[in-house]
């Protein structure tokens, strides 16, 4: 059986859990509470040398750190993958943009305020964080504005990607409501099949 190392309020986490649950896959969690600093200890650094979540484990023993590339592993060959090279493109193009121009402001602040609660203090911090993520998402509504989905007009792990952390912006303080073409496509990816909320960690 696949077993997934995850912290379940990790947006990083949840696109693993979300896909590895939308195609039926059986998996055991084993929960790393990141705020106790489990990913530093010795044992989790054997598993994962640069002490982060999410790690899947494969039945034979291999290993595969990062979420986006985890994502793209497990679509091969599904229906959350294009087949044709232009849609993969695509595809990796928001994967990418979601780690470096949507995660590091949107799920940092989150962080920051949700599970530190350091709003007060880290005010001045938070002032980049908040604008860098509105261009973010001021990129995707954009972007969406005519489109159901992300790549191609079909659900797929750019969507879920990019769903993980902005379905839950709002625990960082982004305001969504000026965000129409989005809101509609977070509802859209909700309404999804075998979708599974952020705090589940299994099939319940």
């Amino acid at each position: 059986m696949l077993r997934l190392y995850d912290y379940l309020p990790s947006g990083n986490g949840y696109k693993v859990r979300l896909l590895l649950c939308q195609l039926g896959l059986a998996f055991e969690l084993v929960e790393v509470d990141i705020l106790k600093g489990e990913t530093r200890t010795p044992e989790f650094l054997a598993i994962n040398p640069n002490g982060k979540i999410p790690v899947l484990e494969f039945e034979d023993g291999r290993r595969l750190v990062e979420s986006n590339a985890i994502l793209f592993h497990l679509a091969e060959g599904t229906r959350f993958l294009a087949d044709d090279r232009w849609g993969r493109a695509e595809t990796l193009q928001w994967l990418f943009f979601e780690q470096y121009s949507h995660e590091p402001y949107i799920a940092v602040a989150r962080f920051w305020i949700h599970s530190l609660n350091k709003r007060r203090e880290w005010q001045e911090r938070l002032k980049e964080k908040w604008e860098r993520g509105h261009q973010a998402l001021a990129v995707m509504e954009r972007h969406l504005d005519g489109r159901k989905f992300l790549v191609a007009d079909r659900y797929g792990i750019a969507d879920i990607a990019l769903y993980a952390y902005t379905h839950v912006a709002e625990e960082g303080d982004f305001d969504l409501s000026a965000y129409r073409n989005l809101r509609a496509w977070l509802d859209r990816v909700a309404d999804q099949p075998d979708h599974v909320p952020i705090t589940q960690g299994v099939f319940d």
